[in-house]
């Protein structure tokens, strides 16, 4: 550390401050006989001697007395994403609920399935012209006797489709060929003709619904042995 020891008047001098009798003398000064430029040099001189005195002391100052203290900032918590997602393919998305419907009222799964798949192709939100809605096409008056309070639910869809189908199987004596036909064209049709109606609509329906019962079939057959 550096001591500078001075006077209290040679400071004053070095640094340009006068007292009253000092602008006196000053003022005898200005009409002395010293040049212009003497008066400029001594100026720089004191200018010079500041300068340093300023420079020393704040060099002896120490540093962490001059340095502020370190803004220290809690580390803060980061959300990282992703853009590789997909959705589930719909054929598969429902898996699960079906699986259930089935257990609960004794149905084969690829019934539920077919059905779904010929009536709707797996879109929840399908609306025929008739007015039937979601998955298994329920009609709004089947629906609220199902119990079904929002049709466009694909588990209260399939659970209200499959209860439907079980009351159909049960009605006909376990003949699915009867049972899909019903679905179709309504159980009053069937009865009336004793069978499946001659409809060209509700027979390719039938055909159409035991073909992709054999192909779901066989994927869940597959599916088993895998898992």
């Amino acid at each position: 550390m550096v001591t500078i020891l001075l006077s209290f008047r040679s400071v004053r001098d070095i640094l340009g401050l006068r007292r009253d009798d000092d602008r006196r003398h000053g003022d005898d000064r200005r009409c002395s006989e010293r040049g212009f430029a003497d008066r400029r040099r001594i100026s720089r001189r004191k200018r010079t001697v500041r300068g340093l005195l300023l420079g020393m002391f704040a060099m002896s100052v120490p540093a962490s007395a001059a340095r502020a203290p370190a803004l220290r900032i809690a580390p803060q918590g980061f959300v990282s994403t992703s853009e590789a997602f997909s959705a589930l393919p719909a054929t598969i998305a429902y898996n699960d609920t079906i699986a259930e419907a089935a257990d609960l009222y004794r149905l084969d799964p690829s019934l539920i399935r077919a059905i779904i798949l010929a009536e709707s192709a797996f879109n929840p939100f399908a609306v025929s012209s008739a007015g039937a809605q979601g998955l298994m096409q329920l009609m709004p008056a089947l629906a609220e006797e199902l119990n079904v309070l929002d049709p466009f639910d694909p588990r209260q869809n399939i659970f209200g489709g499959a209860r439907y189908l079980r009351q159909l199987l049960d009605l006909h004596k376990g003949n699915v060929n009867l049972a899909v036909a019903s679905y179709n064209a309504g159980p009053g049709a069937v009865d009336r003709f004793n069978g499946v109606p001659p409809y060209r609509e509700t027979r390719a329906y039938v055909k159409k619904v035991k073909a992709f019962m054999k192909v779901e079939s066989k994927k869940l057959k597959v599916k088993s042995e895998k898992g």
